[in-house]
C-alpha cells in the first residue's frame, strides 16, 4: 500500500477511497483463496518467484489469467496493479467452478535452471521433480527407424519420408500421405522395398519411442514423490529424476504442477540493462519503477520501428501499428489481442482504429457499460469485458460472468438459451430494456468466440512497452544485448545487424584486442562485433582469447598464437577470426595473415618446446627461436575479401557485394531497392541474390529470390516456365538483373514483384551497353591490346549482343579516340575488362551506357 499510495499527491480523502477499494478486492481474494484451499500453492509460488527476484534472475511480469489477481500482485508473483485495468480475479479463480489455478511463470532463458536448483533444494530433492514427456513414431520419424532396422541406405529413406506432406508444422499420418502425395503410393505400388518399409512402418506409427523431459513443467509434492507417482532416471543422466506421468496425468492424480518457463525477451531486457547500467552508472535503471508513459517507446510503435520489440516483430503486426497508431498503454494491450485472425477477419479491428482516430462514432450501447468499453472505444475485445457486461447488465456475479464466458465460447445451444434467459431477466429486474438485454447478448456471443485474456495480454504489454522504451532510449543497449541474445543464429544476427543499421547504429568490426565475447555497445550509436559471434570460435575459445588479452594487448598474429591455449583455440578459430576481420587493427591484408597462421602456430609450438628445453636444463646458451618470416600472398579483391567475410560471420559486414557494381548498375537499374513503388509499367530493377526458395501456389511452382542491394531487401516471385529457362543466372551472392512488375500485396500490405525477364550483368551490358571504351594511359601496345581483347572478340561471326571496343590514346601532343573495326566487337564478360586491365593498366575500361 504504501508503494501504491506514496504521500503527497491526491488528497486524503482520494486516497482513503482507492486504500478502501483495494481493501476489499484484497480481503475478497484471500477469503476466496483460502476458501478453496489454495493458500500453500500462492505461497510457494511467491516463495521461489521472489528468491529468483532477489538472486539475480529475470522474472517476467507474468502471463495467463494470474494477472488479474491483486494477491499475486501485492505477494509479488506479478508486477502489473490488476485494478487500472480492469483485471479480473475470477477469471483467474472462480469461486464457482473449483479448477486448480496456474501460474505460468517466465524466467530468463540462460538462468531459469538455478530457480528448479532452488526448489530441489528448498522442498527438497525427494519431493521435486521434473515432468516427462513421450516422443512418438510420427509418419516421418518411423519411416527412417524402420529403414535403419532394415539396413536400408540413408538417403533411400531420406527420399522416401520427404515425401510425407507436412500440414500445419505436422506431418500427415502415412495412411493419408498416400491420398496426399500420389508419388508415395506409386513407389509404394511399384519398389518392393517401399512396400515392405511401409508395411512395417504403419503398425509402429505413432507408437511411444523416447522418453524426455519436459521444458517446464516442475512437480512439487507434499511429501516424497514416491507416494504418489512412479519415478524415471535416464541412465547416465546428471540431471534429477522426472515423474513417470505426464502433465494431464500428474493433475489426474492430484498432484500440483508448476511451469517454470524460459522467456529469452527477459534475457535481453536484463543484459540490455546492464550495460545501461555500466555505461550510465548515475541512472540505475530499474524499469519496473517507471510508468508507462515515455512518448519515445511510443514513437518507436508508431513508426512500426518494432524489430526486436516482444510480440510486434512480424510485417502484418508492423502494418496495424502504422494503421493503428498506439500512444497509451491500453492501446498495446489491444494490440497483442486484435492481432489474431479472429478479430482482422471480423472487422472489429478496423473499427477499433476507426474509432480511435475519431473516425467512426463510439456506441457505448448504454452510459452504464462506458467505463467498462471505454479502454477499447466501443469494441468488445477481450474476455473480461464480456464478464464486466454480464455482472453490469444482467446481473451476474464475476463467477457466474465466467461460466456465460465459457458456454459462449463452446456454443452449445441449449446453455446458450438458458443463460440468455438468465441474462435478460437480470436486465429486466435491473430496470434495463429487454431489446438491449438481446441485443447485448447477441454481440457478447459474437465477440466472445474472438475475445482475448486481458491479463495475459496486459502483462505481456509490459514486456512490449519495456523492450519498446529500451529501443528508443539505448539503442545501442538494447541492440547490443538483442544480437548477444542470438548470435548462434546467422539469420537473426543478420536480420538485427540491417534493423541496427536502420536505426542509424554503428556496427564496429570484431576486433581481438577491444571485442568481448557478447556484442557490447561503445557509445550512444555504436555497437563492437562480439568474438563469439564469429563462426567457428565458442565461448571456451573466446574466454582463453579474453584471458590472453587481459595480460596485455596482442601485437601481431605470431604474439597471439604464442599465448593463446591451442587446446582452446584451434587453427579453425584462427582462421575464421582472421575471416571476419578481428586482426585488421594489427594487419589488414587478411589474405597474407591468413596464409601465415600454420607458420605463426609452428612458430610458437617451436617456441613453447625451446622455452621448455631452456627451463629444464637451466642453459639459454641456444636461445629462443625468433619470430620468422611472413610468407607473401596475392591480395584478396573486395569481392574475395566479403565473401570471407561471410563465411566466418554470415553476413556482409564492412561492405555489400553489391557496392562493387553500383555506379555501372546504376545507368539502367535507376532505382534502389528502398525506393521501389507500384506502378503500371515493369521496372528494371537489380541486386544481389541473397536466398531463393520454392514454393507450390495455385499457378504451380515458383520460386522466391530474394534481391539486396545495401538500401533494402525485396523478394521476386519468379514462376516456373521463367525459372526452369534462366536457373544458371540466379546463383547466391551474384548480382541479378530483374525486369520486374511492381504492385500493391493487398495480403501483406507491401509490395510484390514479378520477374518478367532475368540477366547477369554480361546480359544487362548487352541489353543496354553502346561501347567499351578503354582509356589508355599514354603507352600504346597493340599487341598487349590485341592479346587482351582477342579471346572475346566475335571475329567473323554474328554475334546480336557484341558490343563495339573504343581506344582513347593520348600523348603530350595529341589525342585520339579509335573504334576498333567489326571483327573486334566483343561479349562484354568481366573476364575480359580484369584482362585489360592486367595487360595495358589503363586509366579506366568500362562498359558506356
Amino acid at each position: 500500500m504504501a508503494k501504491l499510495f506514496p504521500e503527497g499527491g491526491d488528497s486524503p480523502e482520494a486516497i482513503g477511497a482507492r486504500r478502501e477499494r483495494y481493501g476489499r478486492r484484497l480481503e475478497y481474494e484471500c477469503d476466496t483463496i483460502v476458501q478453496m484451499g489454495f493458500a500453500g500453492y500462492f505461497l510457494i509460488v511467491a516463495d521461489f518467484i521472489n528468491w529468483a527476484k532477489n538472486n539475480g534472475v529475470p522474472v517476467g511480469p507474468g502471463r495467463g489469467s494470474g494477472a488479474g489477481s491483486l494477491v499475486a500482485f501485492a505477494l509479488g508473483i506479478t508486477d502489473l496493479d490488476p485494478i487500472p485495468y480492469a483485471l479480473l480475479f475470477e477469471r483467474f479463480l472462480n469461486p464457482e467452478r473449483v479448477s486448480m489455478p496456474d501460474f505460468d511463470i517466465d524466467f530468463c532463458q540462460d538462468q531459469r535452471y538455478r530457480v528448479i536448483e532452488y526448489v530441489r533444494g528448498r522442498y527438497g530433492e525427494q519431493a521435486v521433480s521434473q515432468i516427462v514427456t513421450f516422443g512418438t513414431m510420427a509418419s516421418k520419424a518411423v519411416i527412417r527407424d524402420v529403414g535403419r532396422v532394415l539396413d536400408m541406405g540413408y538417403n533411400f529413406c531420406d527420399q522416401l519420408s520427404k515425401l510425407v506432406p507436412v500440414v500445419q508444422n505436422k506431418p500427415l499420418s502415412l495412411a493419408k500421405a498416400r491420398e496426399a502425395e500420389p508419388l508415395l503410393a506409386e513407389r509404394e505400388q511399384k519398389e518392393d522395398e517401399v512396400r515392405e518399409l511401409l508395411a512395417l512402418a504403419e503398425p509402429l506409427e505413432d507408437l511411444t519411442r523416447n522418453v524426455g523431459m519436459h521444458a517446464g513443467g516442475v512437480l512439487i509434492a507434499p511429501g516424497r514423490l514416491t507416494d504418489f507417482c512412479p519415478l524415471y532416471k535416464q541412465p547416465g543422466a546428471e540431471a534429477g529424476v522426472v515423474s513417470q506421468f505426464d502433465k494431464d496425468d500428474v493433475e489426474a492424480v492430484g498432484l500440483v504442477k508448476f511451469d517454470f518457463l524460459g522467456l529469452r525477451n527477459l534475457t535481453i531486457i536484463d543484459l540490455a540493462v546492464a550495460y545501461i547500467n555500466r555505461r550510465h552508472p548515475q541512472l540505475q535503471l530499474d524499469l519496473n519503477k517507471l510508468g508507462f508513459d515515455d512518448p519515445k517507446a511510443y514513437q518507436v510503435l508508431k513508426d512500426a520501428n518494432t524489430t526486436a520489440v516482444f510480440q510486434l516483430e512480424s510485417e502484418g503486426m508492423k502494418k496495424l501499428l502504422k494503421k493503428l497508431q498506439p500512444d497509451r498503454f491500453e492501446d498495446i494491450i489491444a494490440v497483442l489481442a486484435l492481432y489474431r485472425p479472429g478479430p482482422l477477419g471480423s472487422g472489429m479491428v478496423d473499427d477499433f482504429i476507426l474509432r480511435k482516430k475519431g473516425q467512426q462514432r463510439i456506441d457505448y450501447f448504454h452510459p452504464d457499460l462506458q467505463a467498462c468499453l471505454e479502454p477499447t472505444y466501443g469494441v468488445i475485445v477481450y474476455q473480461e469485458q464480456v464478464m464486466q457486461i454480464a455482472q453490469i447488465v444482467g446481473g451476474y456475479t464475476l463467477g457466474g460472468a465466467d461460466l456465460l464466458r465459457r458456454a459462449m465460447g463452446k456454443k452449445k445451444p441449449e446453455e446458450m438459451a438458458q443463460h440468455r434467459d438468465t441474462f435478460v431477466d437480470g436486465a429486466k429486474a435491473k430496470g434495463y430494456p429487454v431489446e438491449l438485454a438481446n441485443k447485448l447478448f447477441d454481440l457478447m456471443a459474437m465477440f466472445a468466440e474472438y475475445g482475448f485474456n486481458k491479463s495475459h495480454t496486459a502483462a505481456y504489454a509490459v514486456v512490449t512497452y519495456h523492450t519498446a522504451r529500451l529501443k528508443a532510449c539505448f539503442p545501442a543497449e538494447f541492440m547490443a544485448a538483442t544480437l548477444s541474445s542470438d548470435m548462434d543464429d546467422t539469420d537473426k544476427v543478420k536480420l538485427f545487424v540491417d534493423d541496427a543499421r536502420a536505426n542509424r547504429i554503428e556496427l564496429l568490426p570484431p576486433d581481438i584486442n577491444a571485442s568481448a565475447l557478447r556484442f557490447e555497445p561503445v557509445g550512444d550509436r555504436a555497437i563492437r562485433y562480439g568474438l563469439g559471434a564469429v563462426k567457428g570460435t565458442g565461448e571456451s575459445a573466446v574466454a582463453d582469447v579474453l584471458r590472453a588479452r587481459a595480460e596485455r594487448p596482442f601485437t601481431d598474429l605470431f604474439d597471439f598464437c604464442a599465448r593463446i591455449d591451442r587446446k582452446l583455440v584451434n587453427r579453425r578459430a584462427i582462421e575464421a577470426l582472421v575471416r571476419a576481420g578481428a586482426f585488421d587493427a594489427l594487419d589488414a591484408d587478411r589474405a597474407r595473415l591468413l596464409a601465415n597462421v600454420g607458420r605463426a602456430i609452428d612458430a610458437a609450438d617451436a617456441a613453447g618446446a625451446a622455452i621448455d628445453q631452456v627451463s629444464l636444463f637451466g642453459d639459454e646458451a641456444g636461445g629462443l627461436p625468433s619470430a620468422p618470416e611472413w610468407i607473401s600472398a596475392p591480395a584478396w579483391s573486395e569481392r574475395q575479401r566479403l565473401q570471407e567475410e561471410k563465411a566466418a560471420l554470415g553476413l556482409f559486414l564492412s561492405g555489400h557485394l553489391f557496392d562493387a557494381y553500383a555506379a555501372e548498375v546504376r545507368s539502367f537499374a535507376r532505382l534502389r531497392l528502398a525506393e521501389l513503388q507500384p506502378g503500371p509499367q515493369p521496372a528494371w530493377i537489380a541486386g544481389i541474390v541473397a536466398s531463393q526458395r520454392p514454393q507450390m501456389t495455385r499457378r504451380g511452382k515458383m520460386v522466391f529470390v530474394t534481391l539486396d542491394d545495401g538500401s533494402a531487401a525485396v523478394d521476386v516471385a519468379v514462376y516456373n516456365e521463367l525459372y526452369d529457362a534462366q536457373r544458371r543466372l540466379i546463383r547466391d551472392d551474384e548480382l541479378l538483373v530483374v525486369l520486374g512488375k511492381v504492385s500493391r500485396d493487398d495480403y501483406t500490405g507491401g509490395q510484390r514483384i514479378v520477374a518478367e525477364r532475368l540477366l547477369d550483368l554480361v546480359g544487362a551490358r548487352q541489353e543496354f551497353g553502346k561501347r567499351l571504351r578503354i582509356r589508355l594511359n599514354g603507352i600504346a601496345d597493340g599487341v598487349a591490346l590485341r592479346g587482351a581483347i582477342a579471346p572475346f572478340a566475335v571475329g567473323d561471326r554474328e554475334a546480336a549482343h557484341a558490343i563495339p571496343v573504343v581506344v582513347e590514346y593520348g600523348n603530350r601532343e595529341a589525342a585520339c579516340a579509335i573504334e576498333l573495326g567489326s571483327r573486334w566487337r566483343v561479349q562484354p564478360h568481366d573476364d575480359l575488362i580484369g584482362a585489360i586491365r592486367s595487360a595495358l593498366h589503363p586509366l579506366a575500361a568500362e562498359v558506356e551506357y
